[in-house]
């Protein structure tokens, strides 16, 4: 089951870059970034945990400022 909230989170990552400019694709990398974090904490790989933290709070802020 993790395997595939992994690929899930993969696949909308890369949706999301298609999109990045948008206020979508800023929401597509929060949930994608979310489903990978699931993963990485499973896999116990927390620099990547890490990473998508703090992707996640940097995509959220640019969602907050785009949205105002």
């Amino acid at each position: 089951m993790i395997e595939l909230i992994g690929w899930i989170g993969a696949v909308t990552m890369v949706g999301a870059s298609f999109k990045m400019s948008e206020p979508l694709g800023l929401k597509m990398a929060i949930v994608g970034l979310s489903l990978l974090s699931i993963q990485a904490y499973d896999t116990a790989t927390y620099n990547l945990l890490a990473l998508n933290i703090c992707s996640i709070i940097g995509f959220s802020i640019s969602l907050i400022r785009k949205e105002k």
